[in-house]
């Protein structure tokens, strides 16, 4: 009797379980069934304009195109080898699916739970497809979802060849490279429907890792990928095992350079546009929605030659890097801009992405805040070995370059010539270390400061881009603009989705950024040769026009800023590691000088208005006294804050 109640259970639970699955099957077909109906419904994508932008320099010259060539490719004119290695590593069962291969995204599942990660996906082509067609690949429901949706939609309205052709038509070869036949010209120098086994394998395993596949970037890892991909073709049955032991077995010739606008540093500039872009929350998010970009930038090809051929002639054959970037003061234009010394090797854009120590060009806002509050160009401190004394019975001992001091008092325009530490701390402590604080932020610099003795010399790490904001300030008289490298995008039909617009504002005293402009330019005045020389002394044979110049150095970086009315050229050298590196202050003094006079070779010679309620009085460079013999130079004053005749006893 209890043999047949258990199994009258049984049966009982075997059909409510049937019943639940049946209900489940039913629902999950008719809700597939019923998001491929709402697909089929939907609006078609136009996928030959979706994912392209297209990058203009300042004279509206089309530099770069991101899906790759103005032509689009037809999947009749690329190579069979190609598309067979990219379906075989990418998506075996492209041909086969509906969009998705559930199949497959069950077995990563089911992996991923075993591993406990996330090591594993299961993305088709027509999910990869839909992903390169935006700019964000942020990770939310949100967009999960319509991701999916999207996918659905491609399915529905396309082919599996036209989904293909889409896909390598958009699809991140390194680089800088978006499409195959970009890539193949780049890498090979030949179009994609001449692409042989061998060549097809090197491109299909790039965009696992464009970065670090690529072959131009790492040969050897771009080999162990294409063997990879070689793996799956025989797996799945497109070449045999005699093929695949017949590949490699000389080293393949790489070209990889463009015909045109050929820099090796433009790719930095460009992923730098691609960043403010997604800054600007007036853009859609997908190419998808705008069907398309057209980005007209600030950039001026000759000026970024002109910095990349200087970082060239004066860079040594070893693991230093730079950044450096070339800004329009009147505007806040970035016409060049360099994130390494090869987006080759290193696509790590060390101006947007890295921050380091400024050394001693925090300097010109210390003494701006000098002048403010009552300081003046022949203002003495006394420079020698010093300790300070801070709160909580703490010490501070800074120390000068090569420990050359005065030994007496000196002035403001030398301690800014020799870039006097003692003299700096000094300052900095006299007015009160909120004081210097307060003032970048007036000067536009976002990152936080924190009010420390140091902060004077430049001890703090600050983003390159960020930093350039505050000289721009300086450079352009006073008015703080927000730098930058877009002045307008549209979409494809020329229908005008964003346009810079400045919003200057004057948010120093013209009188005194006249007096610092003045002050820099002692970096190189001969007159200020004396117990040390100013920091840019060997470059004064070097100009033909005024600037205002200040160096930095650190143990790890070295720096030089220099500026007048018509450009900004911002220059750091170091090491990624933070690594010391040797003879890069006057290489990197070098670089600057050279970029900057072969920029403004055809330009003529322009420096700031002396403002009516500031006077020049000739001093001793040394010690703000008259000079009736030996050196003088010229000291500027807001009227009535000039110093009162004296003449020292040396010079008496």
């Amino acid at each position: 009797m209890v043999k047949i109640d258990k199994f009258k259970n049984f049966k009982k639970y075997l059909y409510i379980s049937l019943k639940v699955f049946l209900i489940l099957a039913i629902t999950a077909i008719l809700t597939i069934g019923g998001l491929y109906l709402y697909a089929y419904l939907s609006p078609k994508i136009a996928i030959k304009t979706n994912g392209k932008f297209y990058i203009y320099d300042k004279d509206n010259a089309l530099v770069y195109q991101g899906s790759s060539t103005s032509e689009w490719v037809n999947i009749e004119d690329i190579s069979r080898h190609l598309k067979d290695a990219i379906i075989s590593v990418e998506d075996k069962n492209f041909y086969k699916h509906q969009g998705f291969d559930y199949l497959r995204i069950a077995r990563a599942m089911a992996r991923n739970i075993k591993t406990n990660s996330l090591a594993e996906g299961a993305s088709t082509i027509s999910q990869q497809y839909v992903k390169n067609m935006y700019l964000t690949f942020d990770k939310k429901w949100s967009r999960k979802i319509e991701e999916a949706l999207l996918t659905l939609e491609l399915e529905v309205h396309y082919s599996k060849d036209e989904i293909l052709e889409g896909y390598l038509n958009t699809i991140n070869f390194g680089q800088g490279n978006y499409g195959i036949q970009d890539a193949a010209l780049y890498y090979f120098n030949k179009s994609a429907k001449d692409l042989n086994l061998e060549e097809s394998l090197i491109l299909a395993g790039i965009p696992k890792s464009p970065g670090y596949y690529n072959p131009v970037s790492n040969y050897e890892k771009s080999i162990y990928r294409a063997k990879i991909v070689a793996e799956t073709m025989v797996n799945n049955g497109y070449i045999t095992e005699e093929d695949y032991k017949n590949l490699f077995k000389e080293k393949i010739e790489i070209h990889g350079k463009r015909d045109k606008n050929n820099l090796d540093t433009l790719m930095y500039y460009q992923d730098a546009v691609l960043q403010e872009l997604n800054s600007l929350s007036n853009i859609p998010n997908s190419l998808i929605d705008a069907g398309g970009l057209k980005i007209y930038t600030t950039l001026d090809l000759e000026k970024q030659a002109n910095l990349e051929s200087a970082m060239k002639d004066n860079m040594k054959e070893d693991k230093t890097q730079i950044a450096a970037v070339y800004i329009d003061p009147t505007t806040g234009e970035i016409n060049a801009l360099i994130g390494g010394r090869n987006y080759s090797t290193s696509q790590y854009n060390r101006v947007t992405q890295s921050k380091r120590q400024v050394g001693s060009t925090m300097k010109p806002f210390l003494y701006y805040s000098a002048l403010s509050n009552g300081l003046t160009m022949a203002s003495t401190f006394r420079s020698e070995i010093t300790t300070f004394n801070l709160s909580d019975d703490k010490t501070y001992s800074p120390s000068n370059f090569n420990n050359l001091y005065a030994n007496k008092d000196i002035t403001m325009a030398a301690a800014l010539a020799y870039s006097d530490n003692i003299y700096a701390v000094k300052t900095h402590i006299f007015l009160g270390s909120d004081t210097l604080v307060d003032t970048m932020k007036t000067f536009g610099l976002k990152e936080e400061l924190q009010s420390i003795p140091s902060l004077a010399l430049g001890t703090k790490e600050i983003n390159m881009l960020d930093y350039a904001t505050a000289y721009t300030t300086l450079a352009s008289g006073g008015y703080k603009r927000d730098i930058h490298l877009i002045r307008r995008v549209e979409d494809m039909n020329g229908n005008l989705l964003y346009e810079y617009k400045g919003t200057d504002e004057l948010v120093l005293n013209y009188n005194n950024v006249f007096i610092i402009n003045q002050m820099l330019k002692n970096a190189y005045n001969s007159d200020y040769i004396d117990y040390n020389s100013p920091t840019a002394i060997n470059l004064k044979g070097r100009l033909t026009k005024e600037y205002a110049i200040k160096t930095g150095t650190t143990d790890n970086d070295h720096w030089v800023v220099g500026y007048n009315p018509d450009a900004l050229l911002m220059v750091w050298t170091g090491d990624d590691q933070n690594a010391p590196v040797t003879g890069y202050a006057k290489i990197t003094k070098n670089i600057w000088a050279d970029a900057m006079e072969n920029c403004l070779k055809d330009e003529e010679n322009s420096w700031y208005e002396t403002p009516r309620n500031v006077i020049g009085i000739p001093l001793n460079p040394i010690t703000g006294t008259y000079a009736t013999k030996g050196k003088s130079s010229m000291f500027y004053f807001v009227k009535g804050t000039e110093p009162q005749v004296y003449v020292s006893k040396d010079e008496s």
